[in-house]
């Protein structure tokens, strides 16, 4: 019932990536999110914050397959958007600076992860109330 390049159709899409990332088939996955981004690429302006969600998907991929590099190109994009399109003190720029932080680690560059781990536990301490589960990923780095 939608057009192929609705915004609906890309939700649906990242979706189905998500299933597929978490149940490890990371081609299938990357597929789907791509096809969502470049729906989303066509539907929506360029700093729209649902981009930051799918370079997120792409993202996650490349880090769970260990090509870090890659994982690191698609966050820092998800993190430039949400800069733009967020304002400073938002949880979504703490999710990104955690998701950094992450990848970082895992390349081993620990100054660089703990910097990210610092900008996401400062705007977490800002925004969040004391009890928060979100609190509680930061200080166990959980991916958002």
């Amino acid at each position: 019932a939608l057009p192929p390049n609705h915004p609906d159709l890309a939700s649906s899409y990242n979706n189905i990536g998500l299933v597929y990332n978490n149940i490890g088939d990371y081609s299938k996955a990357l597929e789907f999110y791509e096809k969502s981004h470049q729906i989303y690429e066509k539907a929506l302006p360029s700093n729209h914050p649902d981009l930051a969600i799918s370079y997120n998907g792409i993202s996650q991929v490349y880090n769970n397959i260990g090509d870090y590099s890659k994982a690191l190109e698609f966050y820092e994009k998800s993190l430039e958007i949400r800069k733009k399109a967020l304002p400073p003190n938002h949880p979504d720029l703490a999710s990104s600076y955690n998701n950094i932080g992450l990848v970082y680690n895992n390349m081993g560059d620990y100054s660089k992860a703990l910097d990210n781990f610092e900008k996401c536990l400062a705007i977490v301490q800002k925004t969040l109330p004391e009890r928060h589960p979100n609190r509680a990923d930061v200080v166990v780095g959980n991916s958002q």
